[in-house]
């Protein structure tokens, strides 16, 4: 099922008013991501101040999740002595089937009589939320009512139908009447779902109304149907009655001997659904047609009728054989339109923070810690290269003049939206007025403390796309910019002077760019702005500052404590990413990468050894997790300390200031070993990807960690993609990447696989073909008043003709020869036009959808031709383990497959 956005907080709502002292804890499972954690703030908040208890836990992969449902969720039912209740997925699950997963299945449960949803099995009064951003959804999450299909198949139905209907639920969709606590599933739909889904929603609904057929039934058994149907004419119409009864007899013999369970579709990112179904068949249509052939036959053979004239011919019935062909061809239909779905590849929708904000403010809830929250979590999800086009590169920062950000027009309609509640819950103080008008006309200055000792607001920053600028020295900020170390080829000998002439060119000298930023000159920071976008454009830097034309658009995030700190929101998602991925949480005044103790397993198994080692990995996860989670609390004293920690403190604002470091010595990490990849032309070219492979340096236990791995390859494909566009004068960052980094202790290689897609149908794109469709309707609209213009010349000369010449009438056949001529001619052009006209409109309805990530699809699709020895449990599913030796021919086979689409 799935809730609709306009009733975000219709299931919340319920919660507060059926909520009792002696209801369970709501469980919330949260993935190790910033995005997610974000969002864990933000819901946990509002439990908090509506009083209801709840459980956080932070879930690593698939086969964490699945330890949760065994040992957090399945106690929750009813059937095995809980009290049922609400389990959160924040980030969780969409791509897979959560019934499955969690256990919650009919025989998923262990023990216990009784069965159904309150029984030993089933949901137990267990609900379950999704808020996830990952796509394609599993679709048996969004559009299936479990509730009502395992109380059908407990039923045991002699139909194969579904024992009633949830009140409230219509093809999946929950409406306003729908009251929640009988268990389920439920997605919660930040659009996409009500606007792009309906063609799979129809698809859906039709197969899990339609009858099974197995592909391959008992032909004897449709030979003899036929042969019934299609016997003599010469039998009476008791022998046909007999034939149809018998097999009424024998159907309802073949339903009593046992029903089959129900079919599912299972989808992990993108699997085949099953072609051999085994949901009850529905047996009542074809004995109903052949008894109805029965009875028409008898009564035409019962009336004797007229000799004078012929009886009015009767339809025949179509056949069993012919029915079932029918049925097969229309589920297969179905079935592709569902296929074609999971086979678009890996994508994101809106943040999940973005989502439970919308929740928050629905609720009337939102205040300034929540948005910080929500846009902390959304700065997470661009950092990570979260597009509609799965995890890549973001190509529309190579758009002229362009400063959207994450993910095109999608990205910018929500960064719009949270600059409007930045402008709502936190106005400008009246005595603030004439400052803020002043710095206004001076092209806008990166703020880097707070208007006043008790200033805690958030404000719109023209942030320019630098790392760390007020933690760090501005030359050290624009070295390690992803953007500008790219296109300026920091990893060259000319791309750093090229960047020490940009900065001469700005009147900034070496010794004032390498100090702290917030001790550089007064004047030098007013005027950064200004000189950026002065001469970043001649070094090919369009869109390094947000432009002075466009308003606040492109604008970033910054929030103030008071004097203690000024941090953007750019800032504080680097921070928690640098926290979840390499914080040494044993000692922190140094940093180590992650805990790689060499596996006992010396087995050829097709999957690494699982044991100790994810034991000791999971711990470290959740420790940093819980390490993050406490570095956005926002209620705490620098004078907290924690004596666990040597001395730092334990959570709040001070606990992230302290970790400061760890995300400078990561993006040291990053660009000392990217510039070693690109300098050393360690990136080589395969036949559908590019790839690099990290096996050596001062860095590489860093780069065994998923999210470091991915943040390096976000970094060396922007390189690539910028040095590609520049040899062939294409656009940057089309060509997608796999770069895997070796942990040599367990002796398996990492892998992730980026897309070359963009985020696609942005405004810039759009703008040049609406230019393009103007100027294409201004040559028709000139050549059209060219032609009416000779027609009417035309028209004035024969009838000048008419009135005087001799000829007229051999000059009416020219002139109508003429005309006709030129109406054809015109008509010509017209064709020729639309059908440019035409061909455009098609080649941008083709190209309308973004290039997906297909990674997930290529490499489970290697796996199962290969046989190479790969764990794939991230929830990203262009992020896997391969074994050492397996390495290279797991990448041969991947070459020859489509990666993206």
């Amino acid at each position: 099922m799935y809730l609709p956005r306009n009733l975000i907080s219709h299931l919340y709502t319920s919660l507060l008013r059926t909520h009792h002292a002696l209801a369970a804890p709501v469980l919330i499972l949260v993935a190790l991501d910033t995005d997610a954690l974000c969002a864990a703030r933000i819901l946990t908040a509002l439990l908090k101040r509506d009083y209801i208890p709840h459980k956080l836990q932070p879930i690593a992969g698939y086969a964490d999740l699945a330890r949760a449902g065994a040992e957090l969720v399945r106690p929750m039912r009813t059937g095995e002595g809980g009290v049922g209740g609400v389990c959160v997925c924040l980030g969780v699950g969409g791509l897979v089937d959560l019934e499955e997963v969690l256990g919650l299945d009919g025989g998923g449960g262990g023990g216990g009589g009784g069965g159904g949803a309150g029984g030993g099995g089933g949901f137990g009064d267990v609900e379950v939320w999704v808020v996830d951003s990952r796509r394609p959804w599993n679709l048996d999450n969004v559009f299936r009512d479990h509730v009502a299909a395992q109380e059908g198949e407990l039923a045991g139905s002699a139909e194969g139908v579904l024992v009633g209907r949830t009140v409230g639920v219509e093809q999946g969709r929950i409406k306003e009447g729908y009251k929640p606590g009988r268990g389920g599933i439920v997605v919660f739909d930040d659009g996409d779902i009500e606007e792009d889904l309906a063609k799979e929603k129809e698809a859906y609904c039709a197969l899990e109304q339609m009858p099974e057929v197995g592909e391959e039934g008992d032909d004897s058994d449709v030979a003899e149907t036929d042969a019934e149907d299609g016997g003599s004419q010469d039998e009476g119409s008791q022998t046909r009655k007999r034939k149809s009864w018998d097999r009424e007899d024998e159907d309802t013999d073949e339903e009593d001997d046992g029903t089959r369970a129900r079919r599912r579709r299972r989808s992990n990112s993108g699997s085949s659904i099953d072609t051999a179904p085994e949901r009850p068949q529905r047996r009542g249509l074809v004995s109903l047609q052949t008894e109805n052939a029965g009875s028409s036959d008898e009564s035409r053979a019962g009336t004797p009728g007229s000799h004078s004239s012929s009886p009015p011919p009767v339809e025949r019935q179509p056949s069993a054989r012919t029915l079932r062909r029918r049925l097969l061809r229309l589920r297969r239909k179905h079935e592709s339109v569902l296929h074609a779905y999971y086979a678009l590849g890996t994508s994101y929708s809106e943040p999940v923070s973005s989502l439970v904000y919308s929740l928050a403010s629905e609720l009337g809830r939102e205040d300034n810690d929540l948005l910080w929250l929500a846009i902390v979590g959304v700065s997470g999800t661009e950092l990570y290269g979260r597009t509609l086009s799965g995890i890549t590169a973001n190509s529309s920062s190579t758009i002229e003049g362009s400063f959207m950000g994450w993910n095109g027009d999608r990205g910018e309609l929500i960064r719009s939206i949270l600059r409007d509640e930045v402008r709502r819950l936190n106005p400008t103080p009246l005595t603030d007025v004439a400052r803020e008008r002043e710095l206004a006309s001076t092209g806008g200055v990166i703020p880097t403390h707070a208007r006043s000792p008790t200033d805690n607001s958030i404000r719109l920053s023209p942030e320019p796309r630098f790392l760390l600028i007020r933690h760090w020295s501005l030359y050290d900020s624009m070295l390690h910019s992803p953007y500008l170390s790219a296109r300026l080829h920091i990893w060259s000998d000319a791309g750093q002077r090229r960047l020490h002439k940009l900065l001469a060119k700005m009147g900034v000298s070496l010794a004032q760019c390498r100090q702290s930023y917030t001790h550089m000159d007064m004047e030098l920071k007013r005027g950064l702005r200004e000189r950026l976008l002065r001469y970043a454009p001649r070094y090919g830097l369009d869109g390094l500052v947000p432009p002075t034309d466009a308003g606040k658009e492109g604008w970033g995030f910054v929030r103030s404590w008071g004097w203690k700190a000024c941090l953007s929101a750019t800032d504080v998602a680097v921070i928690l990413g640098a926290i979840l991925e390499i914080s040494q949480i044993s000692n922190s005044s140094h940093l180590l990468g992650l805990p790689t103790p060499s596996s006992s397993s010396t087995q050829d198994s097709t999957v690494p050894d699982p044991t100790a080692d994810d034991a000791a990995r999971a711990d470290t996860a959740t420790a940093r997790f819980w390490l993050a989670y406490d570095a956005l609390s926002p209620h705490a004293s620098s004078s907290t300390l924690s004596s666990s920690h040597h001395g730092i403190p334990n959570s709040g604002l001070p606990l992230l200031l302290s970790h400061i470091p760890t995300a400078q010595a990561l993006h040291r990490a990053i660009l000392r070993t990217g510039t070693a990849l690109v300098a050393k032309k360690q990136i080589r070219h395969l036949r559908a990807f590019r790839m690099g492979v990290v096996r050596e340096g001062p860095d590489v236990a860093l780069f065994t960690q998923p999210g470091a791995l991915v943040k390096l390859a976000l970094w060396v494909a922007e390189a690539v993609g910028v040095v590609g566009g520049e040899r062939s004068g294409k656009r940057a960052g089309r060509e997608a990447l796999v770069l895997a980094g070796l942990d040599e202790g367990r002796g398996v290689y990492v892998v992730v696989g980026l897309g070359g897609g963009g985020a696609g149908g942005g405004r810039e794109e759009r703008g040049e073909k609406a230019k393009r469709r103007e100027e294409r309707e201004e040559r028709r609209e000139k050549r059209r008043k060219e032609k009416e213009g000779r027609r009417e010349e035309r028209r004035e000369e024969r009838r000048r003709r008419k009135s005087g010449d001799v000829d007229g009438v051999e000059g009416d056949e020219e002139d109508i020869e003429t005309e006709s001529e030129a109406g054809s001619s015109e008509a010509l052009s017209k064709s020729g036009s639309s059908d440019s006209e035409s061909d455009d409109e098609s080649k941008s309805r083709s190209q309308k959808g973004p290039i997906r990530n297909r990674f997930g699809h290529a490499f489970q699709s290697v796996v199962a031709e290969t046989g190479s020895r790969v764990r794939i449990d991230s929830f990203e599913h262009c992020v896997v383990e391969v074994r050492k030796e397996d390495l290279s021919g797991f990448l041969e086979a991947l070459s020859m497959k489509a990666v993206v689409g």
